[in-house]
């Protein structure tokens, strides 16, 4: 949601005016964190995660330093910051209180819902408050996602700031803040959300495989790739189900929270190893993984190539079109192209600002593209943040295109032509027989796009049918879909519009 790292002063916040005050102090005296003013009080009413619907105050939590994380559960920045989070939730566990306050862009992600099926997910075990109105967004002042404060063991704001990569300064405050205060070192007593338990966790993306008969499963939540046949007979997992960064065999690798995948040939499965910012290979006939690109790091990437052992920015999806690999690098707001062979990367399209703006490929704006589908000479984008669908040309000299879609700001659930369509953070995207089939995510449904009347149609009726669906891939007239919040794949049947499960059978005990 925000592309840079920017410090804002509130108050007596710790950018200009508190290192300013830090610089008077004598030398042999540490500088104080402490705030002055008060910090506001929380709402009472609203629905609290993680605390067994029990509600919390700033006033109760005096003695802890409070770190107030102000985010929205489709921003990729703010998922960036969860990995700071659990740092500093682990090395000041007595002294720390992590409230995450959920102040939503998206109409869905304004249901409680929708942000506990989060929190199980990236399996948050500090507060979070459903902050649905802004209520405690406008009490703090804040304005961009992700925004920090912090609060002082005497309940006085010190300072916040925005954006992701804060760690050390935050690190360096609340240090500063244990060495200067008596803290109150009792454990918050706490009920976590529990995972729903089943044979799949969240599955992200799917690839159907019609020419071998195959079904591959991003079983995300439990990090790990699941093999199936099209008749739902397990053939193999690949990955264990705790999260971890590690080459070897099917049993001994490790991912975190895969997304997207694409065959380079009948034995080789490329991953978009999203949460450990890496592309995985994967040799499905000797059942080993290495890794081709990525080192296991997130990092905002500043140039046009990437090597092989270069950070790499939150890749979503893959998609092999020729010899090239097309990467969905959600984290950069960009599409990158792979080559496989060499591992090595290059910028494709997308300025690395956030914004829904067309032109040549590299000076246009995408926001967050999280899939990729292709009819051969376009490819074809869900710019999830913008709730728009891009096309992007193959060609030499090509342009970013918008389908649909009107802004940033701009979603709903309206089916119709060019920019009287609205969806809702789409996140996946599949082309067959001159359409675009659309994981329409926020709005629990399917929907077909002609591209060239840009006119949408919705397949599914929304409600409860899907949650929050993820991906989708299509082999012949059946739609695989990843029903994500509800654990389970599901198949769309074109001809009749029926939907049904994809039951996974497991006689090997795999899963």
């Amino acid at each position: 949601m925000i592309g840079a790292f920017v410090v804002v002063a509130m108050l007596a916040a710790w950018g200009f005016s508190q290192w300013q005050k830090s610089s008077l102090v004598k030398a042999d005296e540490a500088p104080s964190y402490a705030g002055t003013n008060a910090a506001p009080e929380f709402p009472s009413g609203m629905d609290w995660l993680n605390t067994g619907g029990r509600e919390l105050s700033v006033e109760q939590l005096n003695g802890k330093i409070i770190l107030l994380d102000f985010w929205t559960y489709g921003c990729i920045n703010c998922l960036h910051v969860i990995p700071d989070l659990k740092r500093l939730e682990e090395k000041y566990a007595e002294e720390l209180v992590v409230i995450g306050v959920h102040s939503a862009k998206f109409e869905r992600e304004s249901t409680t819902s929708g942000i506990r099926r989060f929190v199980q997910r990236y399996q948050l075990v500090h507060p979070v408050v459903n902050d649905k109105d802004h209520e405690i967004w406008r009490s703090y002042g804040v304005r961009a996602w992700p925004t920090l404060v912090v609060i002082d063991p005497a309940g006085n704001i010190v300072g916040q700031v925005s954006g992701e990569g804060n760690y050390d300064l935050l690190d360096s405050v609340i240090g500063g803040l244990t060495d200067e205060f008596e803290i109150d070192r009792t454990a918050l007593s706490l009920q976590v959300e529990e995972r729903p338990t089943g044979q799949l966790s969240f599955p992200g993306k799917v690839l159907a495989d019609s020419k071998n008969d195959r079904l591959f499963i991003a079983d995300t939540g439990n990090h790990r790739i699941v093999v199936a046949g099209l008749d739902g007979q397990v053939q193999h997992v690949i990955g264990g189900e705790l999260a971890g960064f590690a080459d070897g065999t099917f049993a001994e690798a490790r991912f975190r929270l895969p997304q997207g995948m694409t065959l380079l040939d009948k034995d080789t499965l490329l991953l978009a190893d999203t949460e450990n910012h890496s592309i995985r290979r994967i040799d499905l006939a000797a059942e080993t993984v290495s890794t081709l690109a990525g080192n296991g790091r997130q990092a905002f990437m500043f140039e046009d190539i990437a090597d092989p052992d270069d950070a790499l920015n939150s890749p979503w999806d893959l998609l092999l079109v020729g010899d090239t690999v097309y990467v969905a690098m959600a984290g950069q707001h960009q599409v990158w192209s792979l080559d496989p062979a060499s591992g090595r990367l290059t910028a494709f399209a997308g300025s690395r600002r956030e914004e829904l703006k067309d032109g040549k490929l590299l000076s246009a704006g995408l926001n967050q593209p999280s899939g990729l589908t292709t009819d051969g000479e376009s490819l074809f984008i869900a710019d999830s943040e913008a709730s728009a669908i891009r096309s992007a040309d193959l060609g030499e000299n090509g342009r970013l295109h918008t389908l649909v879609g009107t802004g940033l700001f701009d979603f709903g659930d309206i089916d119709g032509r060019g920019r009287k369509v609205r969806l809702q953070h789409p996140l996946g995207v599949a082309w067959q027989e001159g359409a675009i089939y659309i994981a329409d995510t926020y709005n629990n449904k399917i929907k077909r796009l002609d591209p060239d009347k840009q006119k949408v149609v919705s397949l599914t009726p929304g409600g409860q049918t899907l949650d929050e669906p993820g991906g989708l891939s299509i082999a012949g007239q059946d739609v695989y879909i990843a029903d994500t919040n509800n654990h389970r794949i599901r198949i769309l049947d074109l001809k009749s519009g029926e939907l049904s499960d994809f039951t996974l059978n497991d006689p090997r005990d795999l899963l």
